[in-house]
């Protein structure tokens, strides 16, 4: 590769691991091409990168970036995947693929700059989707609302119930 490619693809890296909130390096050895293309295709669909890429250039960029504990995952064939989107869908995608095939094989993962052991991938994996916790949390703030206009409105038909019956009463002596 020359040279004005290599710093073109640090770069590129060093862009990716400064915007990214989740980084995840795995060991993609012994996948097959179909294979690859569909964790590729379905990472791609969930607005995660997936790139494959020399480990002396991740590095670089690591190091240029200040990301520290990187470089001691960087050996043999390295996939490096990136999201600044919700992190659990991407570990869900790579812990599915790794339930189907045990491939890709992970080596470690950092949120927001804290790296997490590999044990961890599943503890993500299990989380819902933001869009899921946020419906969560609507749905917890409404409940309680929800109740008290029940009540309320329960309180005003029993009124209305007991207004009419004295009318009809009313009505009935006369």
């Amino acid at each position: 590769m020359p040279k004005a490619e290599k710093i073109e693809a640090v770069a590129q890296y060093k862009k990716l691991l400064g915007n990214s909130s989740s980084v995840f390096v795995t060991d993609y050895q012994g996948l097959n091409v179909a294979d690859l293309t569909l964790l590729r295709k379905k990472l791609r669909e969930n607005n995660v990168k997936f790139l494959v890429g020399k480990n002396t250039l991740f590095r670089l960029a690591a190091k240029e970036c200040g990301k520290s504990g990187i470089d001691e995952h960087l050996e043999g064939p390295t996939a490096i995947v990136f999201t600044d989107d919700d992190p659990a869908t991407a570990a869900k995608i790579l812990h599915d693929s790794f339930k189907e095939r045990e491939l890709p094989r992970m080596k470690a993962f950092w949120l927001d700059d804290v790296a997490y052991d590999v044990g961890d991938i599943k503890k993500l994996a299990d989380l819902p989707s933001k869009d899921q916790l946020y419906s969560m949390v609507a749905a917890a703030v409404e409940a309680p609302i929800a109740e008290l206009v029940r009540s309320l409105d329960a309180l005003h038909r029993e009124l209305i119930g007991c207004i009419d019956a004295l009318a009809e009463k009313k009505k009935s002596e006369e």
